[in-house]
């Protein structure tokens, strides 16, 4: 049995939401072919909803990163944040962008032993010190970065999605939303 979006509120009836959040939910639904629980839950304050979907859609479709280092930063983050979800989820988007099935799990427990280049530890390492230590990021790692390859533009793109995959793994917590079943598998054949 499939486990609820969410434990600590209520997940509202698809059929009592605004429309405009039902066509996102059976869009995403078409897309993946079952509904990922963050739709679900965040549906529940559906103003939030478009708000955060509006920027994750900003973040995802107008990037100067690829889509590979977005889903590397989201699952590094969210390991150092103990968010099962985002984890769980983005781990199966980095395994299918990345055609890398082994690389979610070394990001999530230590990006630093991760089977990536000089380039994406730089870019994991900045993610991680964003989230850990905010106040300490300065010019001298936004420089690091630049020295690795990574434009002015590049370097807030990574700054953003670690940004907001820090408030979305907060979100996550508090109301123990719970992956789906079927993003354990996605990306490992």
């Amino acid at each position: 049995m499939t486990e609820p979006a969410m434990t600590r509120f209520p997940v509202p009836d698809e059929a009592d939401l605004p429309a405009d959040v039902r066509e996102r939910i059976e869009r995403e639904t078409e897309d993946a072919g079952f509904t990922p629980n963050v739709f679900s839950a965040l549906s529940y304050r559906p103003s939030q909803f478009r708000a955060f979907f509006e920027y994750y859609d900003a973040l995802v479709e107008d990037s100067a990163l690829e889509r590979a280092e977005i889903e590397m930063i989201i699952v590094a983050v969210s390991g150092v944040n103990d968010c099962l979800y985002c984890v769980v989820a983005h781990g199966a988007l980095t395994r299918i962008y990345a055609d890398a099935p082994l690389l979610a799990e070394q990001l999530a427990t230590n990006h630093r032993t991760a089977d990536v280049g000089e380039a994406h530890r730089a870019m994991l390492d900045f993610a991680v010190k964003l989230t850990e230590s905010p106040a300490r990021v300065g010019e001298d790692d936004i420089e690091a970065l630049e020295d690795h390859g990574f434009s002015r533009e590049a370097v807030w793109d990574v700054g953003a999605v670690t940004s907001f995959f820090n408030l979305s793994n907060r979100m996550a917590h508090l109301a123990d939303m719970r992956p789906n079943e079927e993003f354990y598998t996605l990306g490992r054949e």
